[in-house]
């Protein structure tokens, strides 16, 4: 019996475009892909320092760096659903701030309970949720004001983040309730430079190769000033002193070093990324942007794996839950599975559970008043 014209070839052809469609910007899928690989690899690997002359520690460049191109990836999503390179006004955007203030809240709800899961790791998501809101009032700024205002708290926050840790309460039940309420590990104070430097790249022309270009040499450039420069400078200053804090250009440091270098490394990676889907090895990459598709779902269901699957821990064998589970070597099952997962629910469903999800209680919590006023969230 000959097959149905288009038949299974067709069909699959159809899925897979989906992530070409409208709405979808494949580079910066393939780019929260990897942000979120990276995050599993922060987590699930034991990594050495990084040092240019021992390929061995390379793998040290997800730490930190993930998830600030996580952050900054956020800024360009919440650029992509209010309109891209032309923001919208009027009632679209005031629908479309409604449901980002929902899906803010649903981000810092679900990250709330990743952190009831009590995995030894830092959960970003309550963070990513007030960073949500603190862009509200920049949403309709230009990308040239947002990228002053991204420069402007890379430069200043890191001083107010140094003098808020601080805080001598940090160490009490209340202290710790506040850290995790706020993800105060990832400083909403300096993170939304990540945030603005986003809305700001996806308020450009992502279609055009000389945007992706520009993407790559600024980012490029502004990784070189922040670890070549600023880094510099802060290892002639004394260890304990202000300076010494706040230039400091370790992962998680929160030093304006950091920001900078950090900061250009997601922008550049974006660039890349951006050509990558311009040749025909997006679909080499389809997995990747598959799970970049929907990052939120792929980032709480490894948490959730990781509470499943912890073993006990041993002090004297492994000495801690986190070396514990290393100890099992995750890495590789967890990602190839998390790639495979979101592989098939995007042929054979489209939009990941938790994002689906969301939209659709933003929906529900913000209609739109008039026939015509249609705004994706996700």
């Amino acid at each position: 019996m000959a097959a149905a014209p288009g038949g299974l070839t067709g069909w699959i052809r159809t899925r897979l475009a989906r992530l070409d469609g409208s709405g979808r910007a494949p580079g910066i899928d393939l780019a929260r892909g990897l942000a979120v690989i990276g995050m599993f690899a922060a987590h699930l690997l034991d990594t050495s320092p990084f040092a240019w002359g021992d390929p061995a520690t390379w793998i040290d460049v997800v730490n930190g760096r993930s998830s600030i191109l996580f952050a900054t990836l956020a800024g360009v999503s919440l650029a992509l659903v209010t309109g891209g390179s032309t923001p919208v006004d009027g009632e679209r955007m005031a629908v479309a701030r409604g449901r980002i203030v929902v899906r803010a809240i649903a981000i810092w709800v679900i990250g709330l309970l990743l952190v009831a899961l009590d995995t030894p790791v830092l959960v970003i998501l309550p963070a990513y949720g007030i960073l949500f809101l603190l862009a509200l009032p920049v949403l309709r700024m230009r990308p040239a004001t947002l990228l002053a205002i991204a420069a402007a708290v890379a430069l200043i926050a890191p001083f107010a983040v140094w003098a808020t840790d601080g805080w001598a309460g940090w160490e009490s039940p209340s202290g710790e309730l506040i850290a995790q309420l706020t993800g105060w590990h990832y400083p909403f104070a300096l993170w939304f430079a990540f945030v603005a430097a986003g809305l700001a790249i996806g308020r450009l022309r992502l279609g055009r190769p000389r945007t992706a270009f520009a993407l790559v040499l600024g980012g490029a450039a502004a990784a070189v000033i922040g670890y070549g420069v600023l880094g510099r400078w802060r290892s002639l200053a004394e260890p304990e002193s202000v300076w010494a804090h706040v230039l400091d250009d370790a992962a998680h440091s929160s030093g304006v070093a950091e920001a900078v270098g950090s900061g250009g490394f997601a922008v550049a990676v974006i660039g890349v990324c951006l050509l990558v889907c311009r040749t025909p090895l997006r679909w080499l990459a389809w997995p990747l942007r598959a799970m970049g598709s929907m990052p939120l779902t792929a980032y709480a269901a490894q948490l959730v794996a990781w509470a499943l699957l912890q073993p006990e821990p041993t002090v004297l064998q492994f000495g801690s839950d986190l070396v514990a589970f290393r100890a099992t070597e995750p890495f590789w099952p967890l990602t190839v599975a998390t790639i495979v997962g979101c592989s098939l629910w995007s042929l054979l469903v489209g939009r990941g559970p938790l994002e689906a999800g969301i939209a659709w209680l933003a929906r529900t919590m913000v209609p739109s008043s008039r026939r015509g006023v249609s705004l994706a969230v996700g």
